[in-house]
């Protein structure tokens, strides 16, 4: 089987303060159910921290000075919900450059992923809901500049809505950012994406398909773009403690292998971040996030 290139980092697996309810531990878990899985027989691609100039293409530059400083104001911090630590802050930067990665990866090989990344609620001008550094945000706008791509598509499937990709993207007109989410959920006041479906509570598998399916195809073949970045959110699923939707596991498959098969099958390549998902459970939460990454091999086992 043709491994598909999956980024990890020992760094994306911050330190926090006992009993703190972000589920940290699922990121060193789920490298090591990746790896259970046989997903990664050659081993994972390690990415290197995004430097300062890189996280300033998506952010204001004193708000990332700040965070690098490990001085950001209270209020912010608050707004974060994670202490602006350094191991917090490498942590973010990690997870940018290995989305980064991942995305250069995918160019080259038509599928690949990170397990971590879709830090959607970082804004321009601060961070929020677990988010230092929005990672797809960064990684769309330095391939833009760098003319590897021309135009891209953000899938946001997380259950909260991309308020903070909208925000870092608003002004990059070939970088169209799509978020399909719990309208009742975080944040209550959503940024505007460029194309934003809510969806009622307590939804359940088929009927999401079913608005998935009326949405991705026109939009990848209206835009065309020349990535597809997926923020493949496990939040959806019915036992989430913070979702609002009633997904299955099976469901999740679906939904994933789905995305992954309208992009491939148009030859447009596809990278994969993991988005949110919350549990006490971390060892479900870890199997629930390495769906998208058996999704992503068992196509390039169908399609070679």
């Amino acid at each position: 089987m043709k491994q598909v290139p999956i980024v990890s980092h020992k760094a994306y697996v911050a330190s926090l303060p006992d009993a703190h309810r972000f589920p940290m531990r699922k990121y060193g878990r789920l490298a090591e159910v990746v790896v259970e899985k046989g997903l990664v027989p050659n081993g994972f691609v390690v990415p290197q921290e995004a430097s300062a100039e890189l996280i300033a293409l998506a952010h204001d530059r004193a708000y990332v000075d700040q965070v690098l400083a490990c001085s950001v104001p209270r209020e912010i911090e608050r707004r974060i919900g994670l202490p602006v630590s350094e191991s917090v802050v490498r942590r973010a930067c990690a997870s940018a450059g290995g989305t980064l990665l991942a995305a250069r990866l995918a160019l080259q090989h038509g599928l690949a992923g990170s397990t971590a990344g879709g830090s959607h609620h970082g804004q321009r001008e601060t961070g929020a809901g677990f988010c230092v550094f929005n990672d797809v945000a960064i990684a769309a706008k330095a391939l833009l500049r760098e003319g590897a791509i021309h135009r891209a598509l953000i899938v946001d499937l997380d259950v909260h809505q991309g308020d903070g990709t909208a925000d870092c993207l608003r002004d990059e007109p070939d970088l169209f950012t799509f978020s399909m989410h719990a309208e009742k959920n975080y944040p209550v006041r959503k940024i505007p994406s460029d194309l934003d479906i809510g969806l009622p509570d307590h939804m359940e598998d088929d009927a999401y398909l079913d608005v998935l399916q009326s949405h991705l195809p026109r939009l990848l073949d209206a835009l065309e773009p020349d990535l597809v970045f997926f923020n493949a959110g496990i939040d959806p699923h019915r036992d989430d403690k913070l979702g609002r939707l009633d997904l299955s596991e099976a469901g999740l498959w679906r939904r994933d292998a789905y995305v992954i098969e309208q992009a491939r099958s148009r030859g447009i390549p596809m990278v994969s971040v993991i988005g949110g998902g919350y549990a006490t459970d971390v060892d479900a939460l870890a199997r629930r996030h390495a769906i998208v990454f058996e999704a992503m091999a068992a196509w390039s086992e169908a399609n070679g």
